[in-house]
């Protein structure tokens, strides 16, 4: 499957915490054929058990997604909401 599938890395980010690691990672994914959008997603592991996701419409909103993400594990800001697409 992953085979068919590019992957564009926009931003990955590891915090650490008493439970363990948390993994944030942002990245755009489109199929490998050519001329296919590319959908965006923050992918959050290591918090309460069970993976966590968001889905942005475009570049620009995933990279700031990706901070406000940052910004709501690390307590500086609310939890984000997706981007309209």
């Amino acid at each position: 499957m992953l085979d068919q599938m590019t992957l564009y890395p926009i931003a990955d980010d590891v915090l650490f915490a008493p439970g363990g690691k948390v993994v944030i990672r942002t990245y755009g994914v489109a199929p490998a054929a050519a001329g296919a959008s590319v959908s965006y997603r923050t992918w959050v592991t290591g918090i309460r058990d069970q993976p966590r996701y968001w889905h942005w419409g475009h570049f620009e909103d995933a990279a700031a997604g990706h901070r406000r993400v940052l910004e709501w594990l690390t307590g500086r800001g609310p939890r984000p909401s997706p981007a309209p697409a």
